[in-house]
């Protein structure tokens, strides 16, 4: 919990959040909304009328027209920020750096922070093999720590065990998603199955997006080695001759397929697509993807 905390200091120094849709919630705070009123943000100009703040009031283009005019503006409202955090048994697993469950957390830790500097709403639903708990999106330290809290308590111990259901844990994400939320779902998403990808779809055609594919580089490619590796998962084992190189490559092939099925699910629902593994530079890779998150809200 206190690594999870100190990571605030990252959020402080990088801005990691943005939002693509128009915010519909009527708090104040950081986030662009579709209500006009008073606000930072200057909207138009159009003629006064009755009951208008006078404080409002453009006194150049009153005096231009000679007729009384005054200013809108676009006022800046709370959005909420929510996260889908899975801490199912596939996820204590890694080999260099972190196990992926631990990635999750940090990764979760520093968009909270970054989340609640920008003065939104942050809460989500952290998915582990027995149940799934809710933190409800709140300002301020309030909304994260419980967050953080949530990833402490329920990190997985083993990677033994059966998996909780990831489309459960999206239908209740949904039942309490706004609008104009911005979303992050953060697995590996070895449960995806065909309902969890229908509340996916569902979740973003009214919401930002973001999936962070969390993986360790020995899902991906097997070591590179002339000798035979033992591999257990507590219960059963496996010898593998990594001397064959068709083996590699079916190996290889197998979690390229996995990976481009997501992602390829992900730009047909227009959901940003970031992948992470164990041993990337944390900071880094999240500052990238989110940038790159901002530019395709400008082309």
């Amino acid at each position: 919990m206190e690594i999870l905390i100190q990571l605030r200091h990252l959020a402080t120094h990088q801005r990691f959040i943005s939002a693509q849709k128009t915010v519909k919630t009527v708090l104040t705070g950081g986030a662009t909304s579709a209500f006009r009123g008073r606000g930072i943000d200057f909207e138009e100009v159009r003629p006064y009328q009755p009951g208008d703040d006078i404080r409002n009031m453009d006194w150049r283009v009153t005096a231009r027209t000679g007729h009384p005019y005054t200013k809108l503006f676009r006022e800046e409202r709370e959005r909420p920020v929510l996260f889908l955090v899975d801490l199912n048994p596939s996820m204590a697993f890694g080999s260099r750096v972190a196990f992926k469950s631990v990635t999750a957390a940090n990764a979760t830790a520093i968009l909270a922070w970054s989340a609640s500097l920008n003065k939104d709403r942050v809460g989500g639903v952290v998915l582990t093999s027995q149940h799934h708990q809710e933190c409800r999106p709140t300002t301020g330290q309030r909304g994260v720590l419980p967050l953080l809290h949530a990833l402490c308590l329920h990190q997985p111990t083993t990677p033994i065990g059966t998996a909780g259901s990831l489309a459960e844990a999206l239908a209740r994400l949904r039942r309490v998603t706004r609008p104009g939320s911005l979303i992050f779902l953060i697995s590996d998403f070895l449960a995806l199955d065909d309902q969890a990808e229908n509340h996916i779809r569902q979740l973003a055609q009214h919401n930002d997006l973001v999936t962070l594919f969390i993986h360790d580089s020995l899902e991906a490619n097997l070591p590179v080695t002339p000798e035979r590796l033992n591999f257990s998962n507590g219960q059963q084992n496996l010898r593998l001759d990594l001397s064959r190189s068709l083996l590699q490559s079916r190996y290889s092939d197998l979690f390229n397929k996995r990976r481009q099925y997501l992602k390829t699910l992900c730009q047909k629902n227009r959901i940003f697509f970031i992948t992470l593994a164990t041993h990337d530079p944390l900071p880094e890779g999240i500052h990238l993807g989110q940038a790159a998150l901002l530019g395709r809200r400008k082309k």
